[in-house]
C-alpha cells in the first residue's frame, strides 16, 4: 500500500478534493485551517461539522479526544462511502485546540487503509 500525505500548506485543491479542517461546533471559522476552509474552499459560517464546498469541517475545541473521536468515526464512515472524492486531512486540533499530533493521530487509524484520505506525515510517524 502506498503511504499518501497530505502537503504541509495547501493553497488550491483539485475538482474532487477535499480540505478537512479542525473546526467548532458553531462553525465560526476564525482562525487557523478553519479560516483557510472559509476563506478559499467554501466552508460555511456557522456550520462546524461535515461537508461544505471542498471542505470537511471536524470539530476539535468542544472537549477531549473522547469527544473529538465520534466526529473522526462520522468523517472516515463519509470517506468510505465518497470514494470519488480526495480528503487531505490537516493537523486538527494541533494548533489553536492545543492538541498534540500523538493525541489525535491515533483516531484516524481506520482512515490509513482508505485510498482516498491523506493524512500528516506527523500523523503517521
Amino acid at each position: 500500500m502506498k503511504t499518501r500525505f497530505t502537503p504541509d500548506f495547501i493553497t488550491e485543491l483539485k475538482e474532487n478534493e477535499i480540505f478537512v479542517f479542525g473546526s467548532n461546533l458553531q462553525g465560526m471559522h476564525g482562525g487557523g485551517a478553519a479560516r483557510i476552509a472559509y476563506e478559499r474552499f467554501g466552508a460555511i459560517w456557522g456550520q462546524g461539522v461535515g461537508l461544505q464546498g471542498q471542505s470537511y469541517g471536524i470539530p476539535t475545541m468542544h472537549g477531549g479526544v473522547d469527544a473529538i473521536k465520534p466526529y473522526v468515526d462520522e468523517f472516515i464512515e463519509f470517506a468510505k462511502s465518497h470514494p470519488e472524492m480526495i480528503f487531505l486531512v490537516t493537523r486538527i486540533g494541533c494548533g489553536i485546540a492545543g492538541f498534540r499530533d500523538e493525541e489525535i493521530a491515533p483516531l484516524f487509524k481506520k482512515a490509513i487503509e482508505l485510498e482516498n484520505v491523506y493524512l500528516p506525515k506527523s500523523f503517521l510517524e
